[in-house]
């Protein structure tokens, strides 16, 4: 039987401890949301965050652009947040529109700003093995694997998904902390021998259930990225009922990575407030 990765624990844990830190500093961080149009998800996403930013005290902004909004709108919405003093991080939320070049739009935040650690400065840090911010879900992952005092040094890690706000970044993240790093995806042959080397399993694919039992290597770690939609109830990519029987650690779908993934963005978002109050003195 499997032991729970409590990510909302862990995140609450350390929300109290950082509004305790803005407190002891004096800071005054700010948090500026962008998103466009009405997707009932992305919006429960960013309320979310603003709630957060409340709770730890970050001062929070949101713009909120229609889903008709061409690319320049939403440029010169961020390019606004840019010039202003005030704002130390900025969160694009995504997706955005059909109509909107997403690669522009993150590639005009500001690196100093950039608190979901998108841009290619911020991607090409990570990947160099210096990060200044990488994106939150890898980052709190491995955060969530630290205060379990799971060891990644010299283990095998398989991440099964390579887009670039999860998959990609957390390779880099695991390499860097000295896993023997394997990334699977659509196109890997022979899936299911890859998964079960692996002595930590991290799905981030987004299909329901996707990890079954038999790819899974008794007691291995597994983490769970998915947020899916099955019967009407949310669950991950991993069947959870099964792994856990055979898995030494695991996490829940939900509460396990996604308070991890706000409580990194809070971290950010201070660690930001600190640098660019530094760079002004």
């Amino acid at each position: 039987m499997s032991t729970i990765l409590d990510g909302k624990k862990i995140a609450e844990m350390r929300l109290e401890l950082l509004k305790e830190k803005i407190e002891e500093q004096g800071l005054y961080p700010r948090l500026a949301t962008v998103i466009a149009g009405s997707d009932p998800a992305s919006q429960m996403y960013v309320l979310m965050k603003h709630k957060a930013c409340e709770r730890v005290g970050i001062g929070s902004v949101g713009i909120e652009l229609s889903g008709e909004t061409p690319t320049q709108g939403v440029l010169d919405a961020v390019n606004r947040l840019n010039r202003d003093p005030d704002i130390n991080g900025i969160l694009v939320q995504l997706p955005l529109p059909r109509q909107v070049e997403t690669k522009r739009v993150v590639e005009a935040v500001r690196p100093e700003k950039d608190v979901d650690g998108y841009h290619p400065v911020s991607l090409g840090l990570l990947f160099s093995g210096e990060p200044r911010f990488a994106p939150c879900t890898p980052k709190g992952i491995m955060t969530l694997l630290s205060e379990y005092r799971i060891v990644t040094e010299g283990a095998r890690a398989v991440v099964i998904g390579r887009s670039i706000d999860v998959g990609r970044p957390m390779s880099a993240l695991l390499t860097n902390a000295d896993a023997t790093v394997t990334v699977c995806h659509s196109r890997t042959k022979n899936l299911a021998e890859e998964t079960r080397r692996a002595d930590i399993l991290i799905s981030a694919i987004g299909r329901a259930h996707f990890v079954t039992a038999d790819m899974v290597k008794p007691g291995a770690v597994v983490i769970d990225v998915g947020i899916n939609q099955l019967d009407g109830k949310l669950v991950g990519d991993v069947d959870f009922a099964h792994v856990k029987e055979i898995a030494s650690f695991i996490t829940p779908v939900p509460g396990g990575v996604g308070p991890m993934t706000i409580a990194t963005l809070m971290e950010n978002t201070c660690t930001a407030a600190e640098e660019q109050a530094c760079r002004t003195v």
